[in-house]
Formats: structure tokens, C-alpha cells, sequence
């Protein structure tokens, strides 16, 4: 089975992507680090049961030679909301059962975090993105754990894309979360959350 594990919000840079989400959901972010297979880097905000990222290039880093996650290398424009990314337990096994162009597995670490994602060859993730990154945490160590309680949670998750009953089929009875929405349209995400200053949105 797959669950909820966390949001990405993709940016330009770091201090973009950082200042957005302050800005929308009105709490600091905290935590973070590198990830240096990928030349990227990131921050979080506790959500609870689950955590919220901003991802970006890390300038100080050395690029790598296979496409970053997220599309990042392709992305342009103002910081949002792009991905959603699924746990699970068995990696292989889902990713056998994922659609076409899911990715591999590939191990990476981040201090004292673990874990194995799969990652597209093209970095691109099937539905455009609408589709999850699948990984498996090694070890019980979990980011949502060890961050600051922000007093901000998930109420919904829209994900829109003109495929969306093929999309819903292709996690059929191996996703069961309510939080999520799948809807026909342009493709795009949006996020309701309660916060300290009442419902806020970030798409």
C-alpha cells in the first residue's frame, strides 16, 4: 500500500521557494539540507503526519550527470506546488505495479536520513507530474518526527490533469487517502491547509 508521505513545492531557488510558502501559509520553515546525487536542496515544514518541501538546484553544488528529480531542470517560473510523493514498503513491488516511465529505484541520503526513491530517466513523472514519486524510507527515522510543530495541516490536495480517471485507476486499491482529490482538467495541484491564521491555499 501506498500512504501520503510529502508535498514538493519546486523553485527557482531556495530563498524563492522559502519566502512563498512563509508567505501563503504564514509560519517559518525549518530543517533542510542537501541532497548531493541530485544538486539540489531543500526545506520543511512540519505538517503532522506527513511534511511540506521546498525543492530547488543547489548552486553550490555539482551537477549531476543524469536528469534531477522533479523536473527541476526544466523548471522556470514563479515557486508552487508540482509533486506529491507516496511511501510505501516494498518499493519494487509498487513501482512493477506503477505505470510506464515511474522510474527506478535509486538510494539517497540526506545527513542522517535514508531512503530509496524512483526516479524517471527523464526526471519527469508519469501524468506530468500528477502521478507520485514513489519511495521507501530505510529505518524508522522520518523528517515529519523531528520537525517543529507549526500548528498547520493538510485538509486537501487537489491534483487536476485531463487524464485524471486514468490517473485515479492507476492508484485503485493501492492508495487510501481522502485528503486527495483527483479532478479533469489542466494540469496543476492545489493544497487547502488549516493554519494558526485559518484556511490557506497553495498551488
Amino acid at each position: 500500500m501506498l500512504r501520503l508521505d510529502h508535498l514538493a513545492v519546486a523553485a527557482g531557488s531556495l530563498a524563492e521557494g522559502v519566502a512563498f510558502v512563509e508567505a501563503a501559509l504564514g509560519v517559518p520553515m525549518a530543517g533542510g539540507g542537501q541532497h548531493p546525487h541530485m544538486g539540489t536542496h531543500n526545506r520543511l515544514l512540519g505538517l503532522g503526519d506527513l511534511y511540506l518541501e521546498v525543492v530547488a538546484v543547489d548552486p553550490a553544488a555539482p551537477a549531476p550527470v543524469w536528469p534531477r528529480w522533479f523536473d527541476l531542470d526544466r523548471f522556470s517560473g514563479v515557486p508552487r506546488l508540482t509533486n506529491w510523493v507516496a511511501r510505501c514498503d516494498d518499493l519494487a513491488a509498487e513501482v512493477a505495479r506503477g505505470p510506464a516511465g515511474v522510474g527506478v529505484p535509486v538510494a539517497l541520503q540526506r545527513g542522517d536520513y535514508r531512503w530509496q526513491m524512483a526516479v524517471p530517466g527523464d526526471g519527469v513523472l508519469p501524468f506530468g507530474g500528477g502521478f507520485p514519486a514513489l519511495m521507501q524510507w530505510a529505518g524508522d527515522l522520518h523528517p515529519a518526527a523531528a520537525l517543529p510543530e507549526t500548528g498547520v495541516r493538510l485538509l486537501r490536495l487537489d491534483i487536476h490533469d485531463p487524464e485524471a480517471g486514468a490517473l485515479r485507476a492507476a492508484l485503485a486499491g493501492r492508495l487510501e487517502e481522502p485528503r486527495i482529490i483527483f479532478t479533469a482538467g489542466p494540469r496543476g495541484m492545489r493544497a487547502e491547509f488549516a493554519t494558526p491564521h485559518g484556511i490557506r491555499v497553495l498551488g
